[in-house]
């Protein structure tokens, strides 16, 4: 059991999401508490690898993605935001 106070303005407007998607309360807050969870402890995962490894990865890294119909939509495609 987790118990949290929140304002009610925070109160509404996480019922109103979740109402949008279907949610209860309790489903809604448990998976966005869990989606941030999980990107706070991948953001400090380490990885380490040899230096050949690494040379592989980075020559990955710096060659260009080769041009597609796909990836031309993609790049011409604007952001939500910038609509």
């Amino acid at each position: 059991s987790i118990n949290i106070r929140a304002k009610a303005q925070q109160r509404d407007l996480i019922d109103q999401a979740a109402q949008r998607l279907g949610r209860s309360r309790s489903d809604f807050m448990l998976g966005a508490a869990c989606r941030e969870a999980e990107d706070v402890l991948l953001d400090q995962a380490l990885f380490t690898v040899n230096a050949v490894t690494f040379a592989k990865f980075q020559a990955m890294l710096d060659q260009p993605l080769p041009p597609t119909d796909k990836l031309r939509q993609l790049l011409r495609t604007k952001a939500p935001w910038d609509k």
